[in-house]
C-alpha cells in the first residue's frame, strides 16, 4: 500500500499553495474566473503539472489549464482526470482543487513507481465550474462545445462585464473559443475527485463515494413586473405589487418539490427594486434551482412554478417573465468503472458507498461525450463553499490511490 502520510503531506503542500490564491484572505477562498486570483492559481497550477512531470502544459481558449503524461501509445484514447480551481466567494480550498491535487498525486505515484502507461494521462484544472461570475460550467462546457462566440458575448457578470472582455483582459483570446474542444478529440475516460459537500460519508465513517449519478439540473431567473406606488397612499385594491406576486408563488416552490419526491428545489436569489420601505416594488428578481436524478421529476415541479407565476400574475395584474440559465441532463455514470473502483476499495482496505451526486460537477458536462467516473471523500460535518470547509488530507490521499489503481487497470 502507498505511504498514506507521504502522499497527505504532498496533497497538503498542494492546496495550501493554491490556498492563498483569493480575494478575501482570512475570509475564505474567492477566485472567480477571469480574475488577479485565478491567474495566480492558473501560474501555480502550470508549475505543480511541470513538478510531477507533465508536458505539453498549456491554457486552453476559456482558461483551463492542461498537461499530459505521455504514454506508449499517444493515438489510443487518453485517460483524463482533474477537477476545477475556481470557487464560489468566501468559499472553502477544498470543492475543486482537492480533485486536481489528487489527480497530480496520481502522477506522483506512476513517476516514483516507473510506470509509464501505455495510454495518456491528461490532467485538467477547470475554469469557471461554479457559476457564480458566468452562469454555467465554462470550463467544461467550451470543452464539450457547448460555448460559443456569441455566448461569451452575451453572458455578463455582476458589474455588467462580458465574458469576452473578461476573457480578453485575462489575456485569452476569446475568438479561439471552438479550440477549448480539441482536448477531447481523443479522451476517452474522464475521472473526478471531489469532496462529497454533504455529511453521509463523514456521519457514517466512509472512506469513499462511488458516485452512481450526477443529479439533473434547471436553474431561471424570474422577473415579476408590477408599478412603483406610495405605500402609504396607494389602497390595497389599486396595487400592482410585484413582491405580492413573487411572494405568492416562491411559497409554494418548496412544497413542490416535497410533493415530486427525490428533487429539490431553491430560491437563492431575490432582488426587490426600488427596494425601499416605503415604495410598493415595481420589480422583483428570484432565482429558481431544480434538481433531481429523474428528468421527468424536475420537469413536474418546474410545469408546476409556471402555472403558479400564469396564475399569480393573472391574480394580481402583475406580468413576469423567464429566463433560462442552466439545463442539464442527468448523468448516470459508468457502471463498470463504478465496479472496479469498488473492487479497487475492497482490496486497499477502504470502505466505499455507493450514492448520488446532489451536486453538479464538470463531470456531468464531460460525461456526456466519454466514460466517466465520479468518486467523493468526506467533509467534515457536511461543510462546504464556507470557510469551514474541510476534508482530511488522508482521505483525498486515500482516493488518490483509488484513482492510481484505477488507471492502471484502464490504461
Amino acid at each position: 500500500m502507498m505511504n498514506l502520510e507521504t502522499s497527505a503531506e504532498r496533497i497538503k503542500a498542494d492546496i495550501e499553495v493554491v490556498s492563498n490564491c483569493t480575494a478575501t484572505p482570512g475570509k475564505g477562498a474567492t477566485r472567480l474566473p477571469f480574475t488577479p486570483d485565478a491567474r495566480e492559481a492558473a501560474e501555480h497550477i502550470k508549475q505543480m503539472m511541470e513538478d510531477v512531470g507533465l508536458s505539453n502544459i498549456h491554457e486552453d481558449a476559456i482558461g483551463n489549464v492542461v498537461g499530459v503524461l505521455e504514454g506508449e501509445n499517444p493515438h489510443e484514447k487518453a485517460i483524463m482526470i482533474g477537477s476545477h480551481y475556481d470557487t464560489v466567494i468566501n468559499g472553502g480550498n477544498f470543492d475543486g482543487f482537492a480533485g486536481i491535487a489528487a489527480a497530480f498525486e496520481v502522477c506522483r505515484f506512476l513517476r516514483d513507481n516507473n510506470i509509464k502507461l501505455r495510454r495518456n494521462l491528461v490532467v485538467t484544472a477547470f475554469n469557471g465550474e461554479e457559476g457564480i461570475r458566468f452562469c454555467g460550467y465554462l470550463g467544461s462546457q467550451a470543452m464539450a462545445g457547448q460555448i460559443n462566440l456569441d455566448n461569451l458575448h452575451s453572458l455578463k457578470d455582476a458589474d455588467g462585464i462580458t465574458a469576452y472582455d473578461a476573457m480578453k483582459a485575462y489575456g485569452l483570446t476569446p475568438e479561439k473559443i471552438d479550440e477549448a474542444m480539441r482536448t477531447l478529440d481523443n479522451v476517452g475516460t474522464f475521472i473526478e475527485m471531489h469532496i462529497e459537500q454533504g455529511a453521509v460519508l463523514y456521519e457514517r465513517g466512509i472512506d469513499i463515494g462511488l458516485v452512481e449519478c450526477i443529479v439533473g439540473m434547471e436553474r431561471y431567473m424570474i422577473t415579476v413586473r408590477g408599478r412603483a406606488d406610495h405605500a402609504g397612499t396607494t389602497p390595497m385594491d389599486m396595487r400592482l405589487d410585484s413582491v405580492e406576486a413573487a411572494a405568492r408563488v416562491i411559497a409554494k416552490i418548496p412544497g413542490f418539490a416535497r410533493e415530486t419526491g427525490n428533487a429539490v428545489a431553491t430560491v437563492g436569489i431575490v432582488k426587490v427594486t426600488p427596494c425601499a420601505a416605503n415604495v410598493v416594488a415595481k420589480e422583483v428578481q428570484f432565482s429558481i434551482d431544480v434538481r433531481s436524478s429523474d428528468k421527468t421529476r424536475i420537469d413536474e415541479i418546474t410545469d408546476k412554478i409556471f402555472a403558479e407565476l400564469e396564475e399569480t400574475s393573472a391574480a394580481t395584474g402583475t406580468s413576469y417573465e423567464t429566463d433560462k440559465q442552466i439545463s442539464i441532463e442527468p448523468l448516470q455514470l459508468c457502471e463498470p468503472i463504478i465496479g472496479a473502483m469498488q473492487e479497487i476499495c475492497e482490496s486497499r482496505g477502504y470502505s466505499g458507498l455507493r450514492m448520488n451526486s446532489g451536486a453538479g460537477h464538470d463531470a456531468a458536462i464531460i460525461g456526456n461525450l466519454c466514460n466517466a467516473a465520479m468518486l467523493f471523500v468526506p467533509s467534515v460535518d457536511g461543510r462546504s463553499h464556507s470557510p469551514a470547509e474541510w476534508s482530511e488530507y488522508r482521505d483525498i490521499a486515500k482516493a488518490a490511490d483509488v484513482m492510481y489503481q484505477l488507471v492502471l487497470k484502464l490504461q
